[in-house]
């Protein structure tokens, strides 16, 4: 097992986070805090190192501080034998730069994949209540982190698609159609979609088993769940999907078939946990996910790093225990958190951190209250504002 954790950050003007320095701990690290001080951002500035991009915002901007020029994250990991220094910038109307060891990346692509990490947050609710892009982008977030050919041609899959439906819309506008240069995009998708649809089968394949080991183990095998992957091109080509479609896709003015339009199909007891499952039986659900997806790639990767995110009440947890978690018996990593009769914070754990390989595991806690771990960081708006 090759070792990675991370032993400092610096985030400056990142969202509230004005300017923070932290040296972490190889085992369990804690942000405590009341809410708004940050503890999330923390935990995205994090991400932002591994994925070059935040977790929660789309728009790089929205990164930025109000009121600032630019942001800035630095964090050094400890890779096996080696430091990988990490850089993420961003100046307001320039455009972001990621540093690895103070050579600047041509392609942002080259980045994913070198540190990788699985986020755990209450907002991944949106992965069932919402649309298939999301569901799409969870596998594809997956699958690059350790494959960069599926990276590559999903990236040129989704910059000629850009392309088709920008001809679509142009012929609409002029009032003129040309099928030859439909065909020549229509060729190119249908080249691309194929080791696509081939990496997304495969991927599934591996992943459903671990989920459902997950599932089955949080819901004691009292429920029967369900996972399907479900793409177009389970019954026919691209290139015949297209042909077929031109009609449409000249009306509606975008592609309307392809392996853009791949979705996962998510069932409780034979029926769409959307609308039939529990707020409890969709956690347990999200959390098998996740769980899951931190198999996949510790397995693929060799080395891991998770940032999560928990509060109480996304846990739907009573008593004094408000959350214990058995994630792999066979590596023996569980972690308990209690309250005592004092509203304190009190992590009882075998290592998250397996010391025996190497592995190490960051996971943030974001607990309104005090707390008595050892590795625990205090955010307070004071320290932002200072």
């Amino acid at each position: 097992m090759n070792s990675l954790y991370l032993e400092n950050i610096t985030v400056v003007n990142y969202k509230n986070i004005v300017n923070m320095v932290y040296d972490l701990d190889k085992n369990i690290n804690c942000f405590v805090g009341d809410n708004g001080v940050g503890k999330t951002n923390v935990l995205d500035s994090i991400y932002h190192l591994s994925a070059g991009k935040s977790y929660f915002n789309s728009i790089s901007s929205q990164t930025i501080k109000h009121d600032e020029n630019y942001m800035f994250v630095e964090g050094v990991f400890s890779k096996n034998t080696l430091q990988e220094n990490i850089i993420c910038s961003l100046k307001r109307g320039k455009k972001k730069t990621i540093k690895r060891n103070g050579k600047i990346y041509k392609k942002f692509s080259e980045h994913v994949g070198l540190i990788p990490l699985v986020m755990i947050s209450p907002s991944d609710q949106d992965l069932i209540q919402e649309g298939s892009s999301l569901r799409r982008k969870f596998i594809d977030s997956i699958i690059s982190q350790n494959n960069k050919i599926y990276l590559n041609n999903l990236i040129d899959y989704n910059k000629v698609l850009n392309q088709r439906n920008a001809l679509l819309k142009f012929f609409a506008r002029t009032n003129t159609f040309d099928l030859d240069n439909i065909l020549i995009y229509n060729n190119q998708l249908s080249q691309l979609s194929i080791p696509i649809y081939e990496a997304r089968k495969k991927f599934f394949e591996n992943f459903y088993p671990v989920f459902k080991k997950h599932y089955n183990s949080i819901s004691q095998n009292k429920e029967l769940i369900n996972i399907n992957y479900q793409s177009q091109l389970d019954h026919e080509s691209l290139e015949n999907l297209l042909k077929n479609s031109i009609n449409k896709d000249r009306i509606i003015q975008y592609t309307s078939c392809g392996v853009h339009k791949d979705d996962l199909t998510m069932e409780l007891n034979d029926f769409p946990i959307k609308k039939y499952g529990s707020q409890g039986q969709q956690k347990s659900f999200l959390i098998a996910l996740k769980l899951a997806q931190f198999d996949y790639l510790k397995t693929k990767s060799n080395s891991f790093t998770i940032a999560s995110r928990y509060n109480e009440s996304s846990l739907g947890v009573e008593k004094k225990k408000i959350w214990k978690l058995n994630y792999n018996p066979d590596q023996s990593i569980t972690a308990e958190l209690y309250k005592d009769e004092n509203n304190y914070l009190i992590i009882k754990s075998k290592p998250f951190s397996v010391k025996a390989d190497g592995q190490w595991v960051l996971l943030g806690l974001h607990y309104n209250m005090l707390a008595k771990p050892e590795n625990r960081f205090e955010i307070s708006e004071n320290q932002n504002n200072s």
